[in-house]
C-alpha cells in the first residue's frame, strides 16, 4: 500500500506527545484531511478521530493515521512538519515540489 504522506521527526515527537498527554482516547487515530478549495485554495486539517468506513488507515512511525479515501489524491506526497518559533508554533503542511513542464 502506498503511504501518501510523510511526518518529520519534529512532527512525530509533537504528535506522540499530544497522544500521550492530552487525554486522546486509545481508539482514536490521527486524521489528516483537506478542507475548502475555493478562492483561498486548499487548506489542510489535522486532528484525532475514530476510524470510519470511508477511511484508509496507515501506520506511520508508530502513529495510526486516517485519511478519507476522497482526500487521498490531494495529500499525495505531502509532508507534515512542526514549527516552533518565537511568535508561533504549530503543524505545517509542505507540498512536494511540482516539476515544471517545458513545452518544446
Amino acid at each position: 500500500m502506498i503511504i501518501p504522506i510523510t511526518i518529520t521527526e519534529k512532527a512525530e515527537a509533537e504528535i506522540k506527545n499530544i497522544m500521550a498527554n492530552k487525554n486522546i482516547p486509545a481508539d482514536y487515530h490521527l486524521r489528516v484531511g483537506v478542507k475548502g478549495g475555493g478562492c483561498g485554495g486548499m487548506s489542510y486539517a489535522l486532528g484525532f478521530d475514530k476510524p470510519r468506513a470511508e477511511d484508509q488507515q496507515f501506520e506511520i512511525l508508530g502513529i495510526p493515521v486516517l485519511i478519507e479515501k476522497r482526500h487521498f489524491m490531494f495529500l499525495m506526497g505531502m509532508q507534515i512538519d512542526f514549527f516552533e518559533g518565537d511568535e508561533a508554533r504549530g503543524f505545517t503542511f509542505i507540498n512536494p515540489e511540482i516539476p515544471k513542464r517545458h513545452d518544446l
